[in-house]
């Protein structure tokens, strides 16, 4: 097997540990500022829904403030936010570099995209159900947990999925200023020594894992999708 590999792969084999070393980063980079950002991206997407003046609890120095915030960091391009947040990151980790450096900036670029995607998903909720519960004498977590998150459970997996797809995407750009995992490792080893396998496997690997991403997002919104219709 190994002989299959070296004349396949010699590169690849040759730097096998820090192949390891950067696949083991770039999950590390994933799941944990994939976990914040869903928490963050979240919340701030529930109030951006529930503050808005036709919301559940309208309040618009809130709703305003975190629209100007999302908008602002949403636009700037992922490698200048990189940039411009290493004396910050410097402050909060310590370090601007590695998986320590990158959880900050992949922060920052995912959460405005997941809180808008989370609104987009919540605003289609159906508004005499949110009516219904107010009427019932539901208070606001009981609509935001029984209403607004249940009925859009779905579009919820869904934006979950995209999300996570575009982490994955971000932690390979993170590579590009010294972030490490797969990304560090396809520039570094693969496209400035020319090792054409190395820039090979790092691509196919990225295809595999989001292709299982997409799989398991599917997966689980069809079964919401079924679920909420066998209830109806």
């Amino acid at each position: 097997m190994n002989e299959i590999l070296n004349k396949l792969m010699p590169n690849v084999m040759n730097y096998m540990d820090r192949f390891v070393e950067s696949l083991s980063a770039t999950f590390q980079m994933f799941f944990i500022a994939g976990l914040i950002t869903l928490l963050i991206g979240g919340c701030f997407g529930i109030l951006l829904v529930i503050t808005r003046p036709d919301g559940i609890k309208p309040n618009r120095f809130v709703h305003t403030l975190l629209e100007i915030v999302t908008n602002v960091f949403r636009s700037i391009p992922f490698i200048i936010l990189l940039i411009f947040l290493i004396p910050f990151t410097r402050v909060i980790t310590g370090t601007s570099i590695g998986v320590k450096g990158a959880i900050v900036p992949l922060v920052f670029g995912a959460v405005p995209f997941f809180t808008r995607q989370v609104e987009s998903a919540l605003s289609d909720v159906n508004p005499g159900k949110i009516e219904a519960a107010r009427a019932m004498g539901s208070g606001i977590p009981g609509i935001i947990f029984r209403v607004y998150l249940k009925e859009a459970l779905p579009d919820l997996i869904r934006v979950i999925t995209i999300t996570a797809i575009s982490t994955i995407g971000l932690t390979t750009s993170a590579g590009a200023v010294g972030a490490g995992g797969i990304g560090s490792f396809a520039i570094n080893y693969g496209q400035n020594m020319h090792y054409e396998d190395i820039v090979n496997l790092c691509v196919i690997l990225l295809l595999i894992i989001v292709s299982i991403i997409q799989i398991i997002g599917n997966t689980l919104s069809r079964k919401a999708t079924n679920k909420k219709l066998f209830e109806k």
